[in-house]
């Protein structure tokens, strides 16, 4: 299995390299060079199984030998130990045909944990063998920053920077990234929004003198590891209501697009997934480009679903280069114009992705409705992504079963829940103390010199 650049000029790797890599050189992401795919039959025996038994044999085809199978069966199994539902990702149903995925059982109550639990088994493992020490640098609009320092804190061959936008992350997302007391991971409150950071890190890893002095790791969702992750739990809903006999689809509240392309992955692979539904709050540049077929950035707006509050989705050029038959210069033209301010898709190109992907959005009115809504008339307590999911899934029902993806625990956002249905969020036992525990934070400014030398320094300590 080897992955290449979705800019056609970075040399394929193997899944080890492509992991522990992030970013290509070249500035693309990377992807499997062919996506494997399951039987009818393979599909169908899933039902009934663990979830960490269906996990292995969705990501077994993609990993090559970086892992014997008694090896990744052990990473898998010490990378859900930890989440507080048996079943890991439950169905709940809604409606009729209208279901939540819970995605917010792991150690920092959203979906991120399923990609980021398993990545640090996967690079401690990797690490521990070649002996080598990594620099992890992620940019986060909150869930992602949590999920990637509870992953890694305290592991010994790697250290871990996250960039968040001061500000614009709920309380409760900015003390899970503030309140580790590990030496080695570090939380950089970033002047700026999320898209600051994540251009900040995207620098970082063009600047190879940088890249290579620090020895530069990603675990954004640029990380092919963290999209592959992400596909498991498509297969248990889908399976869990009937596939591969029946259809299911899917909506899914996102901003870097990389949960939905785990969607479209899963698709690939043959699961029989009628709809892909994108869910975007008010920052809508992604509704808006399946709509028009125009990538035209306008500013970042602060919601209540501070999570994808994003204008540079950067998993959207993945789905790019599939669009465009898989031709890294034409995805490579596409987005040196995004930083003039955007992009027109070729009418193949768009045509594609108008076939591939249904969208909506919700205004913060229509979000906080949801949240209302649906804690009166289904008695479930919604998350404000999760609300902005159903609102644009309630426009796609019919026969075929719904699933929306309840991305975070609404714990994690206790003011927007709070002010649609009086009511505080508790959050688990386990981190009842979290606003007690002291913070541990260095604000700095989005200027990439001075960054690069708050890491330099750190890891230097």
């Amino acid at each position: 299995m080897r992955y290449i650049s979705t800019r056609g000029t970075a040399p394929a790797l193997t899944f080890e390299q492509a992991m522990l890599t992030g970013l290509a050189r070249d500035g693309g992401l990377y992807v499997p060079e062919v996506v494997p795919t399951l039987t009818h039959a393979q599909i169908a025996a899933m039902a009934g199984q663990t979830y960490e038994d269906v996990a292995f044999d969705v990501m077994r085809p993609f990993i090559g030998d970086t892992f014997t199978d008694d090896e990744f069966r052990k990473l898998i199994a010490q990378a859900y130990a930890g989440f507080g539902h048996a079943a890991r990702a439950p169905l709940v149903q809604l409606d009729a045909n209208h279901f939540l995925l819970e995605l917010f059982h792991g150690p920092t109550l959203a979906f991120k944990d399923f990609a980021m639990q398993l990545i640090g088994q996967m690079f401690q493992a990797a690490l521990s063998r070649s002996g080598e020490r990594v620099t992890i640098v992620g940019a986060t609009s909150g869930d992602t920053g949590s999920a990637a320092i509870e992953a890694f804190r305290g592991l010994e061959a790697v250290d871990v920077f996250i960039l968040y936008p001061h500000g614009r992350v709920s309380e409760v997302q900015r003390r899970q990234m503030t309140t580790p007391t590990e030496s080695n991971v570090h939380a950089l409150a970033v002047d700026g929004d999320f898209d600051d950071c994540q251009a900040a890190v995207k620098d970082m890893f063009n600047d190879f003198a940088f890249r290579d002095d620090v020895r530069l790791a990603g675990v954004n969702s640029i990380n092919w590891g963290r999209v592959l992750a992400q596909v498991v739990y498509y297969f248990t809903a889908a399976v869990s209501l009937g596939a591969p006999h029946r259809q299911v689809s899917f909506t899914v509240p996102t901003g870097n697009f990389g949960d939905i392309f785990a969607g479209y992955i899963a698709r690939q692979m043959g699961l029989p997934i009628a709809d892909l539904v994108v869910a975007t709050n008010r920052n809508d540049i992604l509704h808006r480009t399946l709509e028009t077929g125009a990538y035209t950035k306008q500013g970042v707006m602060p919601t209540i679903s501070p999570s994808m509050d994003i204008q540079i989705s950067s998993n959207f050029e993945r789905a790019l280069f599939d669009a465009y038959g898989r031709d890294g210069a034409a995805v490579a033209t596409q987005m040196a114009d995004l930083k003039n301010g955007g992009f027109q898709i070729s009418q193949g190109a768009y045509q594609m992705l108008k076939e591939t992907f249904k969208s909506g959005r919700a205004s913060e009115e229509q979000t906080t409705a949801a949240i209302r809504r649906y804690r009166a008339n289904h008695g479930e307590l919604l998350c404000p992504h999760t609300a902005v999911g159903v609102h644009v899934a309630e426009s796609y029902l019919g026969t075929t079963p719904m699933v929306t993806l309840a991305t975070a625990h609404p714990a994690k956002f206790p003011d927007a829940v709070k002010d649609a249905t009086g009511i505080t969020a508790p959050l688990p036992p386990r981190m009842a103390d979290l606003y007690d525990r002291p913070e541990r934070v260095t604000r700095v400014s989005a200027d990439l010199a001075t960054l690069q030398a708050v890491i330099k320094e750190r890891i230097n300590q």
